[in-house]
């Protein structure tokens, strides 16, 4: 039986490889334009179902919150959380929030491209300087997340969508910031 299922995807798998379809949408890169016009499209749609911009930041600070009150915990004196609208979000829910909703939906779509395209992989942890460049990365980036009031997507391309001069900013020393971080992670952790 397993040997049957086994070819059944081999067979399954070589139809995929040779067909020009599924190499040109899912297993081949896109070309750059065609992922900004489908961006675009995506941050016009966004704002017109919404009625707010793209952003990703603010709902993993809610889960955080969220997170801390299934525990027991209580965030409501925070200066973060302590204004109206910002009890309004928590008190929704992450099932009301369409943030957390898009993110959900990011996950789960950036899941199935990399299943669609055979390309998921399980890496091995080489050495201890892997896991603290990755655990400083990410501390670093969320913290730098919080103090810009945004991520790259909230505060850089929907700062730019908006015509707004901070997202221009943000996008300079992004890139700065981009050029540093990779020469550091290549001197010390590589």
């Amino acid at each position: 039986m397993i040997d049957g299922e086994s070819r059944m995807w081999k067979k399954l798998s070589d139809a995929l490889g040779r067909n020009e379809y599924y190499l040109l949408w899912l297993k081949d890169a896109w070309p750059y334009l065609t992922g900004a016009l489908l961006l675009s499209i995506l941050q016009i749609a966004t704002m017109a179902v919404a009625g707010n911009p793209w952003g990703i930041s603010g709902a993993i600070t809610n889960w955080g919150a969220w997170t801390i009150e299934a525990l027991g915990g209580s965030v409501e004196h925070w200066y973060y959380f302590s204004s109206e609208s910002a009890r309004a979000v928590l008190d929704r829910g992450i099932l009301q929030d369409p943030v957390s909703i898009r993110n959900f939906g990011i996950i789960a779509g950036a899941l199935f491209s990399v299943l669609i395209a055979s390309s998921f992989k399980l890496k091995k942890i080489r050495t201890g300087k892997q896991v603290t460049a990755a655990v400083l990365g990410g501390l670093l980036m969320g913290y730098g997340m919080r103090v810009a009031l945004g991520c790259n997507i909230g505060a850089f391309y929907s700062g730019i969508s908006v015509l707004s001069l901070a997202g221009w900013v943000y996008g300079v020393f992004l890139l700065l910031g981009a050029i540093v971080g990779g020469k550091l992670l290549v001197r010390f952790f590589m």
